[in-house]
């Protein structure tokens, strides 16, 4: 079910950039009326949308406040704003915020059964993780017997995965990442071999393990390939 929902999250993103990339192309061949021009292509909308982004992936706090915020501040240059209103909007908008909170919080707890969750510190004895972040961070521990991989994305987020208490498949392990605006650390035993093929466009791969295992040798049986594609973000290997 997990890896399931972080594919559909994958997807759902897919799809929320191609929007972004056909309403700019519009925009540049003056496609869009100058009204909804002004709308459309506005730090509000990109607000909305990634707060509506958010409600689809399943995190209803974030994504309200985001469209909350967005919708607050897009408001007066769709119609006209009564200076009264004006004056209060601020403290409005702090109260929205609240109720927001008050809503989801108290929705959450009477409405929903505790789901299981990637509890920072947490073991989990799975041989395949499917992982999506955004806005936010987290941190896995794997303890898995026949580790065979993943898929892990990040955008302007963090994920921390632990991995020291693992032990790799006969045929080894390959992880799939993606970090945009954000980053992803991989804590490896000393004996495994890294294998980088990660694409990095204003990124970085990084391996920090350094003088921590200069006196182990690495064993070629235990291979990790980490692949994928890092733009404006990290990928990083340590053992500490």
């Amino acid at each position: 079910m997990e890896r399931k929902e972080s594919s559909n999250k994958r997807v759902y993103f897919g799809v929320f950039m191609i929007v972004i990339g056909v309403l700019w192309i519009m925009e540049r061949l003056n496609l869009i009326p100058d009204f909804w021009n002004d709308i459309l292509i506005s730090w509000q909308m990109l607000l909305i949308g990634i707060g509506v982004f958010s409600l689809i992936g399943g995190n209803k706090t974030s994504g309200t406040v985001l469209i909350v915020i967005g919708g607050f501040f897009l408001l007066p240059e769709m119609m006209s704003i009564p200076y009264e209103l004006k004056r209060i909007g601020w403290p409005l908008l702090i109260i929205l915020i609240g109720v927001v909170l008050l809503v989801t919080h108290f929705g959450k707890h009477n409405t929903q059964p505790e789901q299981p969750t990637f509890d920072p510190g947490r073991a989990y004895g799975i041989n395949y993780f499917d992982e999506f972040v955004m806005f936010g961070g987290r941190e896995v521990y794997i303890d898995s017997k026949s580790f065979v991989g993943g898929k892990t994305t990040s955008v302007f987020g963090g994920a921390d995965y632990d991995l020291r208490q693992a032990q790799l498949s006969q045929n080894g392990a390959v992880i799939d990442c993606v970090s945009i605006f954000g980053g992803c650390s991989f804590k490896v035993p000393p004996d495994w071999t890294i294998k980088n093929e990660v694409t990095a466009v204003f990124g970085a791969f990084t391996d920090k393990r350094g003088s921590s295992i200069n006196h182990i040798v690495s064993d070629p049986s235990k291979t990790l390939v980490i692949k994928g594609f890092a733009a404006f973000g990290g990928v990083e290997v340590k053992y500490m």
